[in-house]
């Protein structure tokens, strides 16, 4: 396995804006995520990064690390988002990976806490996030929010 920064490889920029839309994307957010990764290389700030995991040279995950994941806690940052693992690599903990390096480049960044939003409860846990609250979305859902200490 290996984890590409497109920050790091930004001739990873085209297939991490197809791969991560085509997991998280809709039609009215195309260019969110366009933008956003694009514009991730060129930046001098420790954000937003996006990742992709590899077996072999076959993009089998993403993830982003970012400063705010349209939630209303603005007042936390930086944000672990758009985890996703293809369904043949689960119960591998290959999402681990994607978050030990999240981890490492928010610490690195500067920050001591790293945050994530989801409805899914459990998972994130196992990693040592903790359930802090709750949090409200622009189109009206809330989510679970968590954190960890780097």
């Amino acid at each position: 396995m290996k984890i590409i920064s497109v920050k790091k490889h930004p001739e990873y920029k085209d297939a991490a804006i197809k791969y991560i839309h085509s997991k998280w994307g809709s039609p009215e957010n195309e260019k969110v995520y366009e933008d956003c990764i694009t514009n991730c290389i060129t930046t001098t700030s420790p954000l937003p990064q996006w990742y992709l995991l590899l077996d072999n040279d076959k993009i089998i995950g993403c993830a982003g690390l970012i400063t705010n994941d349209f939630i209303s806690r603005m007042d936390l940052y930086p944000w672990v988002c758009a985890l996703y693992i293809e369904e043949e690599y689960r119960g591998n903990a290959y999402g681990s990976l994607l978050l030990e390096q999240a981890k490492k480049d928010a610490k690195a960044g500067g920050f001591s806490h790293l945050y994530l939003c989801t409805g899914h409860i459990g998972y994130y846990e196992k990693y040592g996030f903790k359930y802090i609250g709750t949090g409200y979305h622009p189109w009206g859902e809330s989510s679970r929010i968590y954190a960890i200490e780097l």
